[in-house]
């Protein structure tokens, strides 16, 4: 199984990036390819998918996110794709607060969640996730508004999830400080 790959970020789409790792290019499929640019060398934590007549690689900037994606794909009826489109779709934060107080409605509004599966999702993994990282997140109201703040101001969840690890550990104390902290990372990232 690969764990993990680092490389050059040779190309990318909507739903995968090429990296190239000494001479070889690997496809991996991709939630966030706006938090991506061209030639930049990134480490992507990875889940080896393989059946009999396939096989796919499904890539994450963060280890917390590997492990809510293979806790999705846990539940009865939910595949991969499915679970990668669900991680596009919100943020790492967004999508564990909803499972954990029971938000059928917002789960519903995920790319091929119905009704059914969003309880089923729900009654699988409620009180199951990562808690020390809910419990920052959910504790910590000033950090919830910037990152509301950071997507009325046009930042995808993807670009926003790269950097909450880094804003959880910030000296931040008010929802402005984190904006700031934040635009500073996001910044930093686009031109890096």
């Amino acid at each position: 199984m690969i764990a993990f790959l680092s490389g050059r970020v040779h190309s990318f789409t909507q739903d995968w990036v090429i990296i190239e790792n000494q001479g070889i290019g690997y496809r991996v499929f991709f939630a966030h390819p706006e938090a991506l640019s061209l030639n930049q060398q990134v480490s992507l934590y990875t889940y080896h998918y393989i059946r009999e007549d396939e096989q796919s690689l499904y890539g994450f900037l963060s280890m917390d996110e590997y492990d809510l994606f293979v806790k999705l794909i846990s539940v009865k009826g939910l595949g991969c794709k499915t679970a990668s489109n669900i991680l596009a779709a919100s943020t790492f934060e967004r999508i564990i607060m909803a499972i954990e107080v029971s938000d059928v409605a917002y789960l519903k509004t995920m790319p091929g969640i119905g009704a059914k599966t969003a309880s089923q999702i729900i009654l699988d993994l409620k009180g199951k996730l990562v808690a020390t990282h809910t419990k920052e997140q959910t504790g910590n109201p000033q950090l919830m508004d910037a990152m509301e703040a950071l997507k009325s101001l046009g930042y995808k969840p993807g670009e926003i999830s790269s950097i909450q690890k880094d804003l959880v550990q910030s000296t931040a104390k008010t929802s402005d400080e984190y904006v700031k902290v934040a635009l500073g990372l996001l910044l930093k990232r686009k031109v890096g």
